[in-house]
């Protein structure tokens, strides 16, 4: 690696690392701020929510038996899709959140720590997927494939575990 190409590295991964740290802030400000009350318009968005999260599992998984079979450009075209539905994810849930108070859990009995299992570690490793997914892609959009093979193999199983997970925290919270 070239003195400019690895400047430019340093300087992509910095970038990385500002988004990363402002997406993760902004979302845990908005979901630990006081509850308010659901405004008018919002009441949708955890289904659609859960519908980009199951969408972007679809994708990842997709993308994965692509590259699996050599077909490398419908393997961009499904991971480029899964990062789409994610980022149009995350507007959604920021903009819910921004307007609306968390719903709490209402299930009792055994149910209740399964949910909050599967919650806690969503919430830990969505804010661990930002940063990788963006490396990975990153890695992939620079040609680097050596080194977005490597952290490839670390960001898939993380990411689709949080888009599975959202399916089902929406279903856990909102489905009776």
């Amino acid at each position: 690696m070239s003195t400019l190409e690895a400047a430019r590295d340093r300087w992509a991964m910095r970038i990385i690392a500002a988004v990363s740290a402002a997406v993760v802030g902004l979302v845990a400000y908005l979901v630990m701020r006081p509850g308010g009350t659901m405004a008018p318009g919002v009441s949708v968005l955890p289904a659609v929510n859960a519908t980009l999260n199951g969408t972007a599992a679809v994708l990842l998984t997709a993308g994965w038996l692509n590259i699996r079979r050599h077909n490398v450009a419908a393997h961009r075209a499904c991971m480029l899709g899964a990062f789409g539905a994610s980022t149009l994810f995350l507007v959604s849930y920021v903009v819910y959140h921004a307007r609306a108070a968390s719903v709490p859990f209402a299930g009792q009995g055994w149910i209740r720590p399964v949910y909050f299992f599967i919650l806690i570690t969503h919430i830990v490793l969505a804010t661990v997927i930002v940063p990788l997914a963006l490396t990975t892609i990153y890695r992939a959009l620079r040609g680097e494939l050596w080194r977005h093979k490597r952290i490839a193999r670390v960001t898939l199983p993380i990411w689709l575990y949080v888009s599975v997970t959202g399916v089902l925290v929406y279903l856990m919270l909102h489905r009776p």
